[in-house]
């Protein structure tokens, strides 16, 4: 039996898987006084108090630090992988959720888990991103990685071309795969850290870290040239698909930014 841990990032109280494989972790913990009866990531080797801006990454940052799992990997409270063909306009349930047998048959095949591809269908992962959010966070993470990681350019470029990509920072991957990962990742975004000046944005547009390691997950996994499978991702609550058409209409025809 391998032993896997998948942490499940949550700010609040919330139904979590049954399988002993999912670690639930409060983020953000450092900055609120009462705390939620779950791992917290300000025990430990921790950067809990960038949750605001790193939103997720808090919970990865503390498995990568403070878990010495065969397998880790990282899904949210109101997101999951599923071990059933499900329709992304469907809620999910959580008697579908991805189990340790099923895991454990892919991952004698592959050595990384990603979520199945989401589409943008009418443009690109830059021109969404620009659109939506800041085109100075991609113009300084293009310099960082020119200047830290010269190899990983063209696959940063080629990232940002294509329409579709693996995001919402969800994956399951081997220990050594998930620690180069997380050192990459991170040595990137602190270097991001001291050069952007988020001191305007909006608390929506401040967790850009967050939004930015969304990017370079393709970009880690195409240049290093992985075997992976990808698998659904179930949405726990109900999605307000029109509503989200509509933003992402208007971001792309009006330049009208997410909030």
């Amino acid at each position: 039996m391998k032993k896997i841990t998948i942490a499940v990032a949550t700010h609040k109280k919330y139904q979590m898987p049954k399988d002993n494989i999912y670690l639930p972790i409060e983020c953000g913990a450092v900055l609120r006084k009462n705390h939620l009866d779950y791992i917290a990531d300000d025990s430990g080797d921790n950067i809990s108090e960038k949750n605001k801006n790193y939103s997720e990454l808090t919970a990865l940052y503390w498995l990568w630090k403070n878990n010495d799992s065969e397998y880790k990997g990282l899904a949210h409270y109101r997101r999951h992988f599923s071990d059933k063909k499900v329709s992304i306009f469907s809620t999910g349930n959580f008697d579908n959720i991805l189990d340790r047998t099923v895991l454990e048959e892919h991952l004698e095949k592959f050595d990384i888990i990603l979520p199945k591809l989401r589409h943008y269908y009418i443009e690109t992962i830059e021109s969404h991103y620009k659109h939506t959010h800041f085109e100075k966070d991609l113009l300084a993470t293009e310099e960082i990685i020119k200047k830290l990681y010269p190899d990983y350019l063209d696959f940063y470029y080629s990232a940002l071309k294509r329409k579709s990509a693996h995001m919402f920072n969800m994956f399951i991957m081997k220990d050594k795969y998930f620690n180069n990962y997380c050192e990459w990742l991170f040595s990137i975004l602190f270097e991001l850290e001291k050069v952007l000046d988020i001191s305007e944005y909006s608390p929506f547009h401040a967790r850009v870290f967050g939004r930015v390691s969304e990017i370079l997950l393709d970009v880690w996994i195409f240049k290093n040239n992985l075997n992976f499978t990808e698998i659904p991702v179930m949405f726990m609550e109900k999605q307000n698909w029109w509503d989200k058409s509509k933003r992402f209409i208007s971001a792309k025809l009006f330049n009208k930014k997410y909030y």
